[in-house]
């Protein structure tokens, strides 16, 4: 299916600019999952044009409480890029962003392709995971107000942002994704917790949903690439000068500062 370019320049126009723009739902139909995915691949085609490349997927909506959050039922895949990663220990310029929001969730770090003709299991997805680690997603949404549907979030990359990797490097023989529990602090404050049983029930089961469905589309996971599983609690809303904290029992800690407004360090 050919992209739509309206919708592929209004988003791109939102990025580039940094001022957030309509829903393009109007554009692609407020069910059309293949046109907003349509939209995404060219728009990822376009950042590969411009140089960058694929390093991950992250998979999106995958907390009931998030959906909640968002008004959506399901959930969807986006692109990492290079240059979206961001060293723990550096504070993040908050002015990249638009309308960021913050996650915690559990990084799969692949040690080979998940590509199997078949029916993908858990047991595949272990085999194919080099080790888990503690993870931050700060999304953003180039639509105003985080006024979104699924077609809107799909389309604009998953409301795919920039993300942090704890230190933790943990082996999946030593480490059952499905109960971990999770804590997100803003400085003193709990602001998120959930477990690994919230994130489609467990995280390894959503990185199956994703290998699945990525292969489905005539890209499937490779080795080296980093995997967002999903959200284990909440997104909280984040403001310049902030510093999460998020503990992943078994997993280790992650954590991410902001810059203030013009950019300097909290």
């Amino acid at each position: 299916m050919p992209p739509n370019t309206e919708a592929q320049q209004r988003l791109a126009f939102a990025q580039e600019t940094g001022t957030p723009c309509a829903p393009v739902r109007d554009l692609l139909g407020s069910s059309d999952i293949s046109a907003a995915y349509a939209v995404q691949h060219a728009m990822v085609e376009a950042a590969h044009s411009a140089g960058r490349r694929t390093v991950g997927r992250k998979i999106g909506l995958t907390n009931p409480k998030v959906q909640a959050q968002l008004g959506v039922d399901q959930p969807d895949f986006g692109v990492l890029l290079d240059g979206m990663e961001c060293p723990q220990g550096e504070t993040i310029d908050i002015r990249r962003l638009l309308q960021p929001r913050i996650e915690a969730e559990v990084a799969f770090v692949l040690d080979h392709d998940i590509d199997s003709d078949g029916e993908i299991t858990i047991e595949d997805v272990r085999r194919a995971v080099a080790y888990a680690c503690p993870a931050l997603e700060i999304v953003d949404s180039r639509v105003s107000g985080w006024d979104i549907s699924i077609v809107d979030t799909i389309a604009d990359n998953a409301s795919s942002g920039l993300y942090v990797l704890g230190e933790g490097r943990v082996d999946l023989v030593e480490f059952d994704p499905a109960t971990v529990t999770m804590s997100m602090r803003k400085g003193d404050v709990v602001v998120s917790s959930g477990t690994g049983a919230d994130c489609l029930g467990d995280p390894l089961a959503a990185v199956v949903w994703l290998a699945t469905t990525v292969r489905n589309f005539g890209s499937p996971l490779q080795a080296g690439e980093v995997v967002l599983s999903g959200a284990l609690g909440p997104m909280v809303s984040v403001e310049p000068g902030m510093t999460f904290e998020a503990d992943l029992e078994g997993l280790g800690s992650v954590t991410a500062t902001f810059s203030t407004s013009d950019g300097r360090g909290p």
